[in-house]
């Protein structure tokens, strides 16, 4: 799924209950929290099981030195809150530099951007690094509406990618709930 630089936020959706912080990695998010949204708390069963969207996986990442800043995938991870703090929501973030690991191969995409005229790179880049598994990608508490979340967390993608001045805002192996919260979002898939 990808956004246009320029598409407009939607103005429908109802996020004025939340808010959206940008973190540059996994160890400013709290593992407990996060985990209780990607289905790696097995108490929680809110969510399926899924290894790849675990804390301990995408810390792992970033602390062995594959997806950081220096490889190409500098993290700016959204989480969604409450006024309080509270993590209501969250979504895997990279500014890449290159499209590799991602098992999306959108290289003509980026020479015909550059040649004519515009800069592909950097992008914004939601998934799992080097992970060909489709999986959840908008991760929400139980305790909110599910579908405002992933639409709250959609529109903050394309808001950070505008913001930022990058060519493009893209979800990659995402499921079906969050591929219709993305379209939501003016994303094209």
């Amino acid at each position: 799924m990808t956004t246009p630089q320029n598409a407009p936020a939607d103005e429908n959706a109802d996020e004025a209950e939340f808010r959206v912080r940008v973190v540059d990695g996994f160890g400013d998010i709290d593992a407990a929290q996060w985990d209780r949204m990607s289905g790696a708390d097995r108490s929680a069963r809110h969510a399926p099981y899924n290894p790849f969207m675990s804390h301990a996986f995408l810390l792992a990442l970033e602390e062995s030195g594959s997806a950081t800043r220096h490889t190409g995938w500098h993290p700016q991870h959204l989480l969604l809150e409450d006024g309080s703090g509270t993590l209501l929501g969250g979504a895997t973030g990279y500014l890449k530099s290159h499209s590799q690991g991602e098992y999306v191969f959108d290289h003509s995409w980026a020479d015909a951007f550059e040649r004519a005229g515009g800069r592909y790179y950097p992008k914004f880049q939601s998934s799992v690094p080097f992970t060909p598994a489709t999986g959840p990608r908008l991760l929400v508490s139980p305790d909110i509406n599910a579908d405002a979340g992933r639409v709250a967390l959609g529109s903050a993608m394309a808001q950070l990618a505008q913001k930022l001045g990058l060519s493009s805002a893209h979800v990659t192996l995402a499921h079906e709930s969050d591929v219709a919260a993305l379209k939501h979002c003016s994303f094209l898939h």
